[in-house]
């Protein structure tokens, strides 16, 4: 059993990490904004934090093995938010003693073919590419630091409610073909890589 603990564990894949996580036996701490009832038999405990400051972060995290981020806001530049989210977390796990990270990464910064991203396409659409320089944002962020961590970046397609299957494949930084792929086989993705870690200082693309 591994101490997991998510940031970002309101939103839809957060939930979806928790509920994955907890299923599996292991014992997680989910940080959120607001704090919900927690759920899944005890071994999740729900606490307030704010994954934008350091020891908010650090004393979320102390005593964990692994920690896992599915954060994100909407109301606020997205560049702004993921850099001073990503130093937060390079920080405050350090300063915790926790040495793995697993964050959500976004499909259009995966490439379509060599030196070319999604977001570098002229018809990306311009209402969108705040976000995804956010992303950008924060992997510059990663560049340099020392965690051991993994960029997971799913297809550049709207992620649905649709049920898990536990089936899931990754690849290298190109984005995966498909038409859909579901927050919960994102979430199976997201915990296998906190319990048992396969890809290293890297962005990775992960999809059906």
């Amino acid at each position: 059993m591994r101490k997991i603990v998510v940031f970002g564990a309101g939103g839809r894949a957060g939930r979806r990490v928790v509920a994955e996580a907890a299923a599996r036996g292991h014992a997680v701490t989910a940080v959120a904004r607001t704090p919900y009832p927690a759920v899944a038999g005890g071994r999740v405990t729900v606490v307030a934090g704010d994954v934008t400051d350091e020891a908010s972060v650090a004393a979320a995290a102390a005593g964990h093995d692994a920690a896992i981020t599915t954060a994100a806001r909407l109301d606020v530049p997205g560049v702004d938010f993921y850099t001073a989210a990503t130093h937060a977390l390079v920080g405050g796990l350090a300063a915790a003693g926790v040495p793995r990270l697993v964050l959500v990464g976004i499909g259009t910064v995966l490439e379509v073919a060599p030196g070319r991203r999604v977001l570098d396409d002229p018809d990306f659409p311009s209402d969108q590419r705040a976000f995804a320089l956010g992303h950008v944002a924060q992997l510059d962020v990663l560049a340099t630091a020392g965690l051991d961590r993994v960029v997971l970046a799913p297809p550049p397609v709207l992620l649905d409610e649709t049920a898990r299957t536990g089936r899931y494949r990754t690849g290298g930084t190109t984005a995966l073909p498909a038409t859909s792929f579901s927050y919960a086989d994102l979430a199976v993705a997201l915990v296998d890589e906190a319990a048992s870690p396969r890809h290293h200082r890297a962005l990775v693309a992960v999809g059906p």
